[in-house]
């Protein structure tokens, strides 16, 4: 039999109060697949991705994510097969648990669960040693997360993400706000889970198109709640789409498996 479609969106159409965020959107990813979800501020990428969480409600059309529609199952049962890493996730983790070891905070990631895991033994903080170590981050286990740099946090949280048996994992902006340096140690690190076997399927939200590493198989491109250009990263990358999503003169050119774009 074929596997479902890990998410299908169908005519789907979000409003905030009488605004329209999301207009008439199609979207299918199948397994197998790494996309990439691309468009300047406001396009309405947070607005999906809480949609595919499950934090939202469509006012039109359907919703399948993990095989499952919406309205079939309780959306709390749904997003603990949904992992998640942002920005946001790591400042929130700093809130009631910057004292605990990155070990802990790793290990946490077995339960979907925020800071200290329930059920910590030897066998887990073996497994999530060897997250980290896999991220070349293993010297970080005994720090204070909150002692840890923005980018060090990310990197613990894409080890927490390897703990779960996610079937979807959202990467919504995870290297907003790094240095060169450390943006790259965590695009190394989603590239290398992305390709591990039997990986989720990554949803990596930007508006760099630079951090589109070659793991990612296709690309979706939103603006102004709609959906611009969707397919194969290469066709969809391209210097009109995103001039046409972004608002300006752009060329896109690609260098080692990677789109980069310059103002024409």
């Amino acid at each position: 039999m074929t596997a479902p479609a890990v998410l299908r969106l169908e005519g789907v159409s979000v409003r905030h109060g009488p605004r329209t965020v999301l207009n008439g959107i199609d979207w299918m990813v199948e397994p197998g697949q790494h996309w990439a979800v691309v468009g300047p501020n406001g396009a309405g990428k947070t607005t999906l991705l809480n949609l595919l969480a499950g934090y939202l409600w469509p006012a039109a059309g359907k919703v399948e994510v993990l095989g499952t529609p919406f309205g079939s199952i309780d959306l709390r049962d749904l997003r603990r097969a949904i992992g998640w890493v942002s920005s946001a996730l790591a400042d929130r983790l700093l809130t009631g648990h910057r004292g605990r070891p990155a070990l802990d905070i790793v290990m946490g990631g077995a339960e979907a669960a925020i800071g200290f895991p329930l059920h910590a033994d030897a066998e887990r903080a073996m497994a999530a040693r060897a997250a980290l170590e896999a991220l070349g981050a293993g010297h970080l286990a005994a720090r204070p997360y909150g002692e840890l740099s923005q980018g060090e946090r990310q990197r613990v949280l894409l080890a927490r993400a390897r703990m779960a048996d996610y079937r979807l994992l959202i990467l919504d902006e995870p290297c907003n706000g790094l240095d060169l340096a450390a943006r790259e140690q965590v695009l190394d690190g989603v590239e290398a889970l992305a390709l591990e076997p039997g990986a989720p399927s990554l949803v990596y939200v930007t508006h760099h198109v630079e951090e589109i590493r070659p793991a990612f198989t296709h690309a979706l491109v939103l603006s102004r709640g709609r959906v611009l250009r969707q397919g194969p990263k290469q066709t969809t990358l391209t210097g009109p789409v995103l001039s046409d999503a972004f608002g300006i003169g752009l060329e896109v050119e690609w260098h080692g498996g990677r789109p980069w774009a310059r103002v024409r």
